[in-house]
């Protein structure tokens, strides 16, 4: 079963291995702004190839020395960034601890790479980016540039791009008071991706005809 597994999965996405994250901030400014609050969902795909979640690592994260801090941002997302509540970690520590999940993830499913899965996927591959970059850390297992953007797959598949609209569509229920909780939403998320992906290849979608022809004549001759 395990071998299956990791050959579906590296065929699937070219070898790329998908995985959700969503980032509460302190403002728009990757390189300045605070990262306050960083989930990830590890993804797993079954022997038909149905996509699915399998954990979510989910941080609080103390602002790095010198951070900016917009006041407008935390009060839009509610978060108190010196609470001692909180129970933020350092974000090296954060970090770190995502990136070995994610590299361990991405090993047992036979990929190369791992990519960023977010809805505007650009702030929150920017911000994840930057904190890689600040933490030093040089084995990232996340591609530089490359992502999967929900809000573009939502519009395609179901019409929405707003992701409560786009989950509500979906028949995802979606708690506008649990909303910019990076842990609520990266799950909301990652629920939404696998159902745009496992309904593609519902359709009939994927695999491509071609490969669908030759995984077939090579059953049959392996028979």
């Amino acid at each position: 079963m395990e071998n299956t597994e990791q050959t579906l999965f590296a065929k699937r996405f070219r070898g790329f291995f998908p995985v959700v994250i969503d980032v509460e901030t302190a403002g728009f400014n990757k390189d300045t702004d605070a990262l306050l609050e960083i989930a990830a969902s590890i993804l797993k795909m079954d022997d038909d190839g149905v996509l699915s979640i399998d954990h979510t690592l989910h941080f609080h994260v103390a602002p790095f020395e010198g951070a900016n801090i917009e006041q407008a941002a935390i009060e839009f997302n509610g978060i108190e960034p010196f609470s001692a509540l909180r129970g933020a970690v350092p974000e090296e520590e954060a970090i770190k601890e995502i990136c070995k999940a994610v590299r361990k993830a991405q090993k047992a499913a036979g990929c190369q790479r791992s990519v960023v899965v977010a809805h505007n996927a650009a702030f929150d591959h920017g911000f994840l980016n930057a904190a890689i970059e600040r933490c030093k850390i040089k084995r990232t297992p996340f591609h530089p540039f490359v992502s999967f953007d929900t809000t573009s797959l939502a519009g395609l598949a179901l019409g929405q791009t707003v992701l409560a609209k786009a989950c509500r569509a979906a028949g995802i229920e979606f708690d506008n008071k649990q909303a910019h909780s990076a842990l609520y939403d990266t799950e909301r998320t990652a629920e939404l991706f696998c159902l745009i992906v496992n309904r593609w290849q519902q359709l009939g979608g994927w695999p491509l005809p071609e490969q669908a022809d030759t995984a077939e004549q090579e059953t049959k001759t392996s028979e």
